[in-house]
């Protein structure tokens, strides 16, 4: 999921027809102050493409029905589904589309792998290992009291198709093009309309908010997000097309501007990370507290801490990688210095 907006979306938009055999539609997201996910079809001979499908809820169902029903589209209509990344607003509706439709189901591999995780795993044990990470992180006992604020979620449909970066999808007529930007999720593409101008961003590049980097356990070795996703914003940063499809808030123009603002801010972040470190080592939870959040450490539920540990776990990794951190010691809880 994203960072929280600065100002909060209220205002859903209405379906609109974006021309070019494209269209849009707002799915909106039960309680969430993101407010709606924004679903696009794709014209082809075979019948539309949805780019994401919304999250899995009788709600947001019905707004992707009646929602393409505005343009005449029926769901059995569809021909293939294509998720931007595995997070349950962009891939929750994706299986019941193929149910009513036949359609396929595209993922980049990276994100098909942890699908089948989910699905061979379960949902048991979610808040063991949740309560493990917290400890890890050095959270104290009278942190951990109250219930897990995490909405549980069917795991997603596994995916009838795998992509890499550069692939073609099957779009016939069309020439939509996969962008591999890893970051927001191991295996997060945007989608570039070749024959319209146009890129399709997911969560990687929104026009007011940045996506949520973390990373998860808050130790995975050899796993670097932060410094994928900057990277994977230099890449799109030097893509020249002409309008920015995001799934969250509005359209826009100015790709590489918008990347770079979002480089810059991610700069700053670990400028102030580094601040905080010194020749003393400082737990993750205690570094994590320290850091500047939209709300108050001590007003934030749970569930919004462990996403703001890994947040800062994220950004501690990449300042190991350029060696300006370094992790102190290997017991718990974990605690880092300046190197």
């Amino acid at each position: 999921m994203l960072r929280q907006a600065r100002k909060a979306v209220s205002v859903q938009p209405e379906p609109e027809d974006l021309g070019g055999g494209l269209w849009s539609v707002p799915v909106p997201i039960p309680d969430n102050p993101l407010a709606y996910t924004l679903v696009y079809a794709v014209e082809s001979p075979k019948g539309p493409v949805l780019i994401d499908a919304g999250w899995q809820h009788d709600d947001a169902w019905t707004s992707l029905r009646d929602g393409l029903g505005t343009f005449g589209i029926d769901v059995s209509d569809v021909h293939g589904v294509v998720v931007t990344h595995f997070h349950p607003d962009h891939s929750g509706l994706a299986g019941r589309v193929r149910e009513e439709s036949g359609a396929w189901i595209a993922m980049h591999h990276a994100d098909a792998d942890i699908v089948r995780r989910f699905h061979a795993v379960g949902q048991g044990g979610r808040r063991e290992f949740e309560l493990t990470a917290l400890r890890r992180a050095g959270a104290a006992e009278s942190d951990l009291s109250g219930p897990s604020q995490q909405t549980q979620v069917r795991p997603p449909a596994i995916p009838d198709r795998e992509l890499s970066d550069g692939d073609l999808l099957d779009v016939p007529g069309r020439r939509l093009r996969t962008v591999w930007t890893p970051g927001h999720s191991p295996g997060h593409i945007c989608l570039h309309l070749e024959d319209g101008d146009r890129i399709f961003t997911g969560d990687h590049v929104l026009p007011r908010i940045t996506p949520h980097i973390g990373l998860y356990p808050y130790d995975t070795p050899d796993v670097d997000p932060l410094s994928d996703f900057l990277g994977s914003l230099d890449k799109v940063s030097a893509m020249t097309v002409d309008e920015v499809l995001p799934a969250h808030q509005y359209r826009f123009n100015g790709l590489s501007g918008r990347a770079r603002e979002i480089i810059a801010h991610h700069e700053e972040r670990l400028a102030e990370v580094t601040a905080l470190l010194s020749s003393t080592a400082v737990t993750l939870w205690d570094l994590t507290a320290g850091l500047t959040w939209r709300h108050a450490w001590a007003d934030m539920p749970q569930q919004a801490r462990r996403m703001a540990a890994a947040e800062a776990a994220a950004h501690l990794r990449t300042l190991e990688t350029r060696g300006t951190a370094r992790r102190e010691g290997t017991d718990d809880p974990l605690r880092y210095i300046l190197r």
